[in-house]
């Protein structure tokens, strides 16, 4: 049967809480930085400790995605995800677009990759910042990307 897995250790190895805390992003992060971290809402706890752990303060829910398929869970059916915004010391400047909106409605694609137009509005938002991209699908352009599928 053509059975939908959706746990990501199916798909491809996995961090530990602890492991991700031993991550040295306070070495490739600059004094005055904001951190996008995507979370699934069972993990949104863990999630806001960890970015606290790293050094950098909670401030919002920057993006919701709504992925128009539901995966199945333990209260209901699931059908977003959402990126947290975190800030290290002041925001960086220059800013760009203030216009962005949080909610996107994109289709899932292929596990754990997510939309494109997330990464392009963050772009539009601090257009002069370098940025990098931990546990990256793919590469991509003005973004340091790491992860397994980059080559």
């Amino acid at each position: 049967k053509n059975i939908f897995i959706s746990s990501a250790e199916f798909k491809y190895p996995v961090l530990t809480s602890n492991e991700l805390k031993n991550l040295n992003i306070q070495s490739i992060a600059n004094d005055d930085s904001l951190l996008f971290m995507w979370t699934t809402n069972p993990h949104l706890a863990q999630a806001v400790e960890l970015g606290q752990f790293w050094g950098f303060e909670y401030k919002t829910i920057i993006f919701v995605w709504n992925k128009m398929m539901h995966n199945p869970g333990q209260y209901n059916l699931s059908y977003c995800e959402v990126c947290l915004l975190f800030k290290r010391g002041r925001i960086p400047k220059p800013r760009g677009a203030r216009n962005i909106k949080q909610y996107i409605e994109e289709k899932r694609s292929i596990h754990s990759k997510k939309p494109d137009v997330v990464r392009e509005n963050i772009v539009k938002m601090f257009p002069k910042q370098s940025r990098i991209e931990l546990f990256a699908r793919s590469k991509n352009k003005g973004w340091d990307s790491w992860g397994l599928d980059v080559e």
